[in-house]
């Protein structure tokens, strides 16, 4: 049987993802289809549009089987560690294919490069430590020792966001010594950053959807054609029934609270409070009227945007470095937690359960363990702009999502 695996966030599902979706199942001859899909918070350290079981729906409505959520422990993380974390659930429930979307689209470069890197990695340690000397950001950092190594060879351009990730889901799979045969596909159309529209085009990127709904805040309806239909209907029952779509400056107030009550040691014990940021934080937070501005006057050539969001994100969740120190070990997930399946995913589960190394978990009620309180507190905490609408207990009585492909409807 061919089981495929593939990682995701879905942010939302759009017409790019239904193409790579396809397209890996097609290339996998994939007989079911299991997507670790992080939870409320995401890599590049922002809250998901909607919650969980609203994108859970958007996949399994356009051909996931089993969607599994990725730990909030390893999906607000710089890509090694995401990476390291999801490839360890897709192996731990018996994936033998991870095909992801890169802008090479060729996986034997991959492949070589990760072995290349793996030869290097001395040096290349070294030369990023000198490019940080220099005062830049760890991703900079790398991309320049990255070209000045390898410069005169045929390797992936990892200054590509999706390269990156590909290189490290390789790299993963490797650490593991896994069966699984990690496959690529050229991304399509539109980029991962771009913030605009294709005319003509029905695939846009995640970030051109949110753009246009969050900020610009345009109607739904405006931009059915680059929506597929489930994905349309969930985000405007999201909007018909809370009013608004999730976005950072909806925590402002809270990010505030957590700052001006904590003393500069107090945020330094948070993970991802580096080299005396804290001091930082606390003077900016003084000067900020909204969270983008905050960014702004936090931000520097050291600390991306995207590192400041994640830290954003462990102030917001209160997640100290000694709990990441304890329980933070991608390479060995402590459960695995099913958000919703098919018919297909669900057989697939009776049959194989009794394989798997680690827990599945369907109920948050059902299991204890400290990386899934944390689990049900970010998803707790993502609520909490609609608390009105929205029960704190609401993640503790959450059952799987079950679709039947045949009936087109939920069950």
């Amino acid at each position: 049987m061919n089981i495929l695996g593939i990682v995701v966030e879905y942010n939302p599902f759009h017409y790019g993802h239904y193409y790579h979706l396809h397209t890996s199942i097609k290339k996998a001859k994939a007989d079911i289809t299991i997507a670790v899909m992080s939870g409320s918070f995401l890599q590049r350290g922002e809250p998901a549009i909607t919650d969980k079981w609203a994108r859970t729906q958007m996949a399994l409505h356009n051909g996931v089987d089993l969607v599994i959520e990725l730990p909030y422990i390893y999906s607000t993380q710089k890509a090694e560690i995401f990476s390291d974390g999801a490839v360890s659930i897709l192996d731990s429930i018996g994936v033998n294919h991870l095909c992801f979307g890169s802008e090479y689209g060729e996986i034997g470069a991959f492949l070589e490069t990760v072995d290349k890197v793996n030869e290097h990695e001395d040096e290349l340690d070294s030369l990023i430590q000198k490019n940080i000397r220099y005062g830049v950001s760890y991703p900079k950092a790398f991309s320049n020792a990255f070209k000045t190594l390898f410069q005169t060879e045929k390797m992936v351009d990892l200054s590509q966001p999706n390269n990156i990730l590909g290189y490290h889901y390789v790299k993963s799979i490797k650490k593991l010594s896994s069966p699984i045969t990690p496959l690529t596909i050229q991304r399509e159309k539109a980029n991962f950053h771009d913030t605009f529209f294709i005319k003509g085009e029905k695939i846009a990127s995640a970030t051109s959807i949110r753009k246009n709904l969050i900020v610009e805040r345009k109607q739904i309806n405006e931009i059915y054609d680059y929506l597929p239909k489930e994905t349309f209907d969930q985000l405007s029952e999201h909007k018909k029934k809370l009013g608004k779509f999730t976005s950072w400056e909806l925590y402002f107030p809270y990010i505030q609270h957590q700052i001006l009550t904590a003393s500069a040691t107090e945020l330094s014990y948070i993970y991802e409070c580096e080299e005396g940021i804290e001091h930082r934080l606390k003077k900016m937070i003084m000067k900020a009227s909204s969270f983008h501005e905050l960014m702004e006057l936090v931000k520097t050539k050291r600390y991306t945007w995207t590192r400041i969001q994640r830290l954003f994100v462990h102030i917001l969740m209160n997640t100290t470095k000694e709990f990441m120190k304890a329980y933070c070990t991608p390479l060995n997930p402590p459960y695995i937690r099913v958000l919703g399946m098919t018919d297909e995913g669900r057989a697939y589960l009776s049959a194989e359960k009794k394989r798997f190394p680690i827990p599945l978990i369907t109920r948050a009620k059902e299991y204890d363990h400290p990386v899934l309180e944390k689990d049900t507190l970010a998803s707790q905490i993502h609520s909490l702009p609609f608390s009105k609408e929205h029960s704190l207990q609401q993640e503790y009585k959450a059952i799987p999502i079950q679709y039947n492909k045949n009936l087109h409807s939920n069950f």
